[in-house]
């Protein structure tokens, strides 16, 4: 038990990490994101979708109760770095930095989803 509750603030810590400071840094359209995303193909305004998104989800991820909101963040935290994965691969950008990223974000969600406390969890009534 102990192992997993390690394991879930981790893999948290470096998931918000990341998340919150690709979210300012999306905010705040520094040159290298403009750079970035408008070499996806996607418009730079895309920037401020997914900077209040990343620091969105971080936010409901950390705060306590509200299991609901946190199935959410985490689902829109896993579309959101997928589909950032699938754009550079679709874009033929492979390079480790492109692909790295996204793939341990992905990695850190899935793992800071899993090895989430009971308290952070939506509990089904199996008697219905």
């Amino acid at each position: 038990m102990k192992t997993n509750k390690i394991i879930y603030w981790i893999a948290t810590c470096l998931l918000s990490l990341g998340m919150l400071q690709s979210g300012i840094f999306a905010l705040i359209k520094s040159k290298e994101w403009i750079t970035l995303v408008t070499g996806l193909g996607y418009p730079d305004y895309f920037l401020t979708l997914l900077g209040i998104w990343k620091i969105s989800g971080v936010i409901a991820i950390l705060i306590p109760k509200v299991p609901v909101l946190k199935e959410w963040a985490y689902a829109g935290l896993f579309f959101t770095m997928t589909a950032a994965l699938f754009s550079h691969i679709a874009m033929h950008d492979i390079s480790f930095k492109a692909i790295a990223g996204p793939s341990f974000q992905i990695l850190f969600i899935l793992l800071s989803w899993y090895f989430r406390p009971a308290d952070r969890k939506i509990i089904l009534n199996s008697n219905q």
